[in-house]
């Protein structure tokens, strides 16, 4: 079993992650449209990206993420926190495409940590690749953040996803950035500037996270009364969203010595830089690397 040859993939809301495996081994990855982006049904969409894949038989597909959302391939209901590997195995979907098994893995639930309902698709097999990957993870209490459109801060404890809470940091950024005034005067073409990332960090250090609203207008009236340059704009935004998001998770999960980002890129380098400026050491996990362990951790309990 562990040389079958199987498709994996992580498919979200704006792009989908597919790999040919056999066994540990990737033959090809191929990249496609997330589920609010498709122009043909999900199943017609996989089936043509799969296609000469098929020659290779693979025995099944294994897909995460928003696939198995009300706006994706088929629902699959949550499954609820507490949650690890072979429960969320155990509550996955299992459908046929064109004679392909196909296995959507579900989403997880949970009461967050401010009392209201919260919800997952695809974060959660990044987490449990994250502890495959690192196995002091597996033991204790550990706080995880995946950055992203919609932030995920997430607990785990000896191995189970015990709860998490959202914050759409990125969307709430993106369309700051694309449609109000803070972006205006060539800001909403500008990429952030490691400066103005530094200044946000410091206001918030400063000032605190309850008093984002109000520093989150010095993005525009620093262009115009000193000088601010539009990519330093943006970086100061981006600052003051990221850091306020740190320090509502440092009162929400109390006192942090470390937190693993899960994730790739500059994105993931900014959440470092914001803990560090709170003290708090960080370490990172590829989050594409979290995706493939996870799925094979998730495959393995569905062997079981």
């Amino acid at each position: 079993m562990d040389q079958d040859v199987v498709i994996v993939g992580d498919w979200g809301t704006s792009r989908l992650r597919l790999w040919l495996r056999q066994g540990k081994s990737v033959i090809h990855r191929r990249d496609g449209p997330g589920v609010s982006a498709l122009t043909d049904t999900p199943e017609k969409t996989f089936l043509d990206l799969v296609g000469d894949w098929r020659e290779a038989k693979p025995v099944g597909a294994l897909l995460c993420g928003m696939v198995g959302s009300t706006i994706g391939w088929r629902l699959a209901p949550y499954a609820s926190c507490p949650a690890g590997p072979a429960d969320v195995a155990d509550k996955a979907l299992r459908l046929e495409a064109d004679g392909l098994p196909v296995t959507i893995v579900p989403g997880l639930s949970c009461l967050n940590p401010l009392g209201g309902p919260d919800v997952m698709r695809g974060e959660e097999t990044q987490v449990f690749g994250a502890l495959a990957l690192d196995g002091a993870l597996r033991t204790g209490r550990h706080l995880l953040v995946l950055p992203g459109t919609h932030n995920k801060w997430t607990v785990v404890e000896d191995g189970k996803i015990m709860g998490f809470v959202t914050a759409p940091v990125g969307e709430t950024f993106a369309l700051l950035k694309a449609h109000s005034t803070l972006a205006a005067g060539g800001g909403s073409q500008a990429d952030g500037s490691p400066e103005g990332f530094s200044l946000g960090l410091q206001r918030i250090a400063e000032h605190g996270a309850a008093r984002l609203p109000h520093l989150m207008f010095e993005t525009r009236s620093r262009q115009l009364l000193d000088g601010l340059s539009p990519a330093d704009a943006m970086g100061y935004l981006s600052g003051l969203l990221i850091a306020a998001d740190v320090a509502a998770a440092r009162d929400w999960f109390g006192p942090m010595d470390a937190v693993t980002v899960i994730g790739a890129g500059a994105l993931s380098d900014l959440y470092v830089q914001a803990l560090a400026k709170s003290g708090v050491t960080a370490a990172v996990v590829d989050g594409d690397a979290a995706v493939l362990a996870g799925l094979s951790a998730i495959s393995r309990s569905q062997e079981k």
